[in-house]
């Protein structure tokens, strides 16, 4: 077992802290008054959705896929009684590239999620739903195809991979029949099927 360890002092003025992390970098923490640093639960998301980047990219490069561009989006539902805790999130894996193979994608992106990103296993292990999809971009909005790949966490039903045009799930429609992806787990589209910034 290895042990991780990160130091947290105060910067001031109001509630600023900077945290050290064993690896030599510095992060930034504030609430809202302050501004000048990320929130804290921001930074968990951001470390979801950098660790399983990670794991998928160097997946589909082992895998020899042309992946031209890719962005992982993360949007959470938070409580609103103390403590605030996330209880869903949706992890949206954005990719780019025409020659990039659907399944080559999907797996590696299971792979992230069920075996190797472990904040997302800490995650899954407590009171958040966790699902994975991906948004194949394709040369005009409409091309876009959105697809699930893995749910986990309480009450998680059984990964299966489920899909629909950004089209069709922007204009309120459910993925193919049969699939049965409830609304809280679909990401939230703009016009086209383009995630909003």
């Amino acid at each position: 077992m290895t042990s991780k360890r990160a130091t947290v002092s105060y910067g001031g003025p109001g509630l600023r802290f900077l945290a050290a992390t064993e690896s030599g970098h510095a992060v930034a923490f504030d609430d809202e008054t302050g501004d000048t640093g990320a929130r804290p639960l921001e930074v968990v998301l951001g470390a979801l959705g950098s660790c399983t980047a990670m794991d998928v990219l160097s997946i589909l490069r082992k895998k020899r896929q042309p992946v031209d561009w890719y962005r992982v989006r993360v949007e959470a539902e938070q409580r609103d009684e103390s403590p605030r805790v996330f209880t869903a999130i949706r992890v949206i894996h954005e990719l780019d590239g025409h020659e990039v193979e659907r399944e080559a994608a999907r797996r590696a992106i299971e792979l992230s999620a069920t075996r190797y990103c472990p904040v997302g296993a800490m995650l899954a292990a407590g009171t958040a739903r966790l699902s994975h999809w991906f948004l194949m971009r394709g040369e005009h909005p409409a091309d876009d195809e959105l697809a699930h790949v893995v749910t986990l966490g309480p009450g998680a039903p059984v990964a299966g991979t489920r899909t629909g045009t950004g089209t069709e799930l922007e204009a309120g429609a459910e993925p193919e029949a049969g699939a049965g992806v409830p609304s809280p787990e679909r990401p939230s589209f703009t016009a086209g099927g383009r995630f909003s910034a």
